[in-house]
């Protein structure tokens, strides 16, 4: 498929740059029919901005990525450190996402199919590897403590399959 083959250039690319003891991942929140993006989607792009801008830019521990079917952090941790835990402004970025999405569809934008949240990566032999995190609704409430210990239980899953 063309979508997983830019998949892996993007993420080669991000590698590139990254400690070489670490491992990769992209955090994608997704939606299932339609567009995610700032054409369709200009009130929640706005709540994402707004936080984007809160984290001061040298501190990013994440690249964010815009597609049409929506965002995706780019995200590196050494493997080597006493646990695989997202960093904090990275579980907030997410959790920022996912409520930007929910208020901006109650406040006009379209569609408002429900959401996906994804951990992928790629391996070292260049195998695909996703897993659906959470599906959420537009009226669904997620509280933060659940988002970062389905990411984190995500991420060992992913981890370990080495």
């Amino acid at each position: 498929m063309a979508w997983e083959s830019e998949f892996t250039e993007r993420m080669r690319a991000f590698d590139a740059v990254q400690p070489r003891d670490g491992m990769s991942l992209s955090l994608k929140v997704r939606v299932t029919s339609g567009c995610f993006h700032r054409e369709h989607s200009p009130r929640g792009y706005a709540l994402i901005n707004q936080h984007l801008v809160s984290v001061p830019r040298d501190t990013w521990q994440f690249e964010f990525v815009e597609h049409e079917s929506g965002p995706e952090l780019l995200v590196s941790f050494a493997l080597a450190t006493a646990g695989l835990g997202l960093a904090k402004s990275v579980i907030d970025l997410v959790v920022a996402i996912i409520q930007a999405r929910s208020d901006g569809v109650r406040d006009g934008d379209h569609p408002s199919d429900p959401i996906e949240l994804l951990v992928r990566r790629i391996d070292d032999g260049d195998t695909f590897r996703e897993e659906i995190v959470l599906r959420i609704d537009r009226r669904d409430v997620v509280e933060r403590a659940e988002i970062e210990a389905l990411l984190e239980a995500a991420v060992a899953r992913l981890a370990s399959e080495d």
